[in-house]
């Protein structure tokens, strides 16, 4: 069976086990479950710590996982990126008090306080940048005000939580990271099809189909609006001069193609979800 390590718990772990569901796969009814055999696609589940999963599988105990681009960087291991999944972004970045640092030059001999320290050590390296790194676990943004270190390296969402703690911004972004499927570098039966599912999942989370109907003579111009990922599918109606069309389109786009379809003359426009894909 190929052995796929998930999240137990934090911000990764339902929305993975949601995605593993829509991809056909038989999770854990019971959260305390920490092994599940899923017989009829292959697969066994190793339901372990986030920060604990690049490890496994860059070890190759075990062949494949889901994890965050940030913990994989910064486990040190030897598991690669296979393939972003699309959920759990979040961004990296220095913050210090107010006007104490202006680049990132400034942390040359400073403590940093951070979760990540192989992530953010790395990052200093390759920018020639020495700066004593003080590992906390978490409540990184009470490091300055309480002595602990002069600036931190967190992730960032909208920086409320910095700037309630008397934290300025400042430097590059550290990373980008989001939800990525990781393996050991060693491919096993079963990993292509899991790809493959996942990134059909993908697909119908950010595309709908479009279904409408155009005057023969508005067709080129509709096709345009919406060409469809390859080429929109188009079937005769009763009416010789009207044309049924059907096209898949990014989610985000819907309603303004929708809106630019009906002033072109489309009628009857409808939008279907997607379950699943394979493109």
């Amino acid at each position: 069976m190929l052995r796929i390590a998930v999240p137990n718990k934090g911000s990764l772990s339902e929305t993975a086990a949601q995605m593993l569901y829509e991809a056909g796969y038989t999770g854990r009814r019971d959260p305390k479950e920490l092994i599940v055999a899923d017989p009829r696609n292959g697969v066994e589940f190793f339901y372990l710590r986030p920060r604990d999963i690049a490890t496994y599988v860059g070890s190759g105990a075990l062949d494949v996982g889901i994890t965050g681009r940030d913990l994989l960087l910064d486990s040190g291991s030897e598991a690669t990126e296979i393939a972003p999944l699309g959920f759990g972004d979040s961004t990296f970045r220095f913050a210090g008090a107010p006007g104490a640092f202006a680049e990132l030059a400034d942390l040359e001999g400073v403590r940093v306080a951070t979760s990540y320290p192989g992530l953010v050590g790395d990052f200093l390296a390759r920018h020639g940048v020495t700066s004593k790194l003080v590992k906390l676990d978490g409540a990184v943004e009470s490091a300055v005000r309480l002595g602990v270190a002069d600036a931190v390296a967190d992730v960032v969402s909208t920086g409320s939580t910095l700037r309630k703690a008397g934290l300025e911004i400042f430097g590059p972004v550290i990373l980008e990271s989001e939800a990525v499927l990781i393996g050991s570098g060693v491919e096993r039966p079963g990993t292509q099809t899991l790809v493959r599912r996942l990134q059909g999942v993908l697909v119908a989370r950010q595309y709908v189909l479009l279904d409408y109907d155009v005057p023969v003579a508005q067709l080129e111009a509709a096709t345009e609006v919406a060409p469809g990922f390859e080429s929109p599918t188009v079937s005769p109606l009763h009416d010789p001069e009207w044309v049924a069309v059907r096209v898949m389109i990014p989610r985000t786009e819907m309603n303004h193609v929708m809106d630019e379809l009906y002033a072109l003359g489309a009628r009857a426009i409808l939008v279907s979800a997607i379950h699943a894909a394979r493109l």
